[in-house]
């Protein structure tokens, strides 16, 4: 698939939007994309969060039960904890933890797990974006070369691009269809292909940038 040609899906909104980790950030966002009409297939390893998605329950204060409902009802949000099926979305959204360690530095250990897991079932045509919280470089020098050891090179064959979440847990008035998103891809292929992405599930203006 071309970068025109997922951009295309992106705008019609006939992608298949990955979202791994279905916490404080990747719920919301995962409920955004499926509001504009994307299917959207969450990913979280927690078996009673994926129990209570599927059952149209929320477990955060910020997102009602009817928000969660209607989405998996309308059969554009389906929860999973099989990383099998990150083979089927057009798009997925790293949206992991990152809790600080000892040094006060941010902890990789579940961005890097879920690129090796992405990687094991890397395809052409898929763009790959990191939202959690981290330090400059990550996507560069952590994801970058565990997906290309696939032998599929980024620009050519699959997308990568940063665009660090904004979710302000707890804030009614500014959702993750409203907050600005910062955009930043590896290249101009890369930055075009996200920008889209970003764009199709926002209501308002977005920031694009080159970034790693």
């Amino acid at each position: 698939m071309t970068p025109s040609d997922l951009r295309e899906r992106f705008r019609r909104r006939q992608a298949t939007v990955g979202v791994v980790g279905l916490g404080y950030v990747g719920l919301p966002l995962s409920l955004a994309f499926a509001d504009r009409g994307f299917r959207v297939l969450g990913f979280e390893i927690d078996s009673e969060k994926v129990e209570r998605i599927s059952s149209g329950s929320s477990y955060i204060g910020s997102v009602a039960d009817e928000q969660v409902k209607t989405a998996v009802r309308s059969g554009l949000l389906e929860a999973t904890a099989d990383v099998k099926q990150l083979s089927e979305p057009d798009a997925i959204l790293i949206c992991v933890p990152t809790p600080l360690d000892a040094k006060r530095l941010p902890d990789l250990r579940y961005v890097k797990e879920t690129a090796r897991q992405i990687r094991d079932t890397l395809r052409e045509g898929q763009l790959v974006v990191l939202e959690s919280t981290t330090y400059p470089g990550t996507t560069r020098e952590v994801i970058l070369p565990l997906l290309e050891s696939t032998g599929l090179k980024c620009g050519e064959h699959f997308y990568l691009a940063y665009s660090p979440e904004r979710e302000n847990p707890g804030d009614a008035l500014h959702s993750a269809s409203t907050i600005p998103k910062i955009v930043g891809g590896l290249d101009s292929p890369c930055r075009a292909t996200s920008r889209k992405l970003s764009t199709a599930r926002w209501r308002r203006r977005w920031f694009g940038s080159r970034g790693g």
